[in-house]
């Protein structure tokens, strides 16, 4: 699973207060979900397709898939 975090999206060109919120946004969708590992308040790393689904774009390059 390719994950993101704040500094990476912040190294995308998303401010610092934005890209905490996405991170919140993401990690709130999740739980949603039913994914309840991430109810912790200290993890800050959340999937790459739940910041896309936030959003309504892809971070990911199709020729890099390594990492955002």
């Amino acid at each position: 699973m390719i994950t993101v975090t704040k500094q990476e999206l912040i190294k995308l060109g998303f401010g610092p207060s934005q890209s905490a919120d996405i991170i919140r946004q993401a990690k709130h969708l999740m739980l949603n979900k039913g994914y309840s590992y991430y109810s912790s308040k200290r993890l800050g790393r959340v999937p790459v397709k739940a910041v896309e689904e936030i959003l309504g774009f892809s971070l990911v390059s199709y020729g890099d898939k390594s990492h955002a």
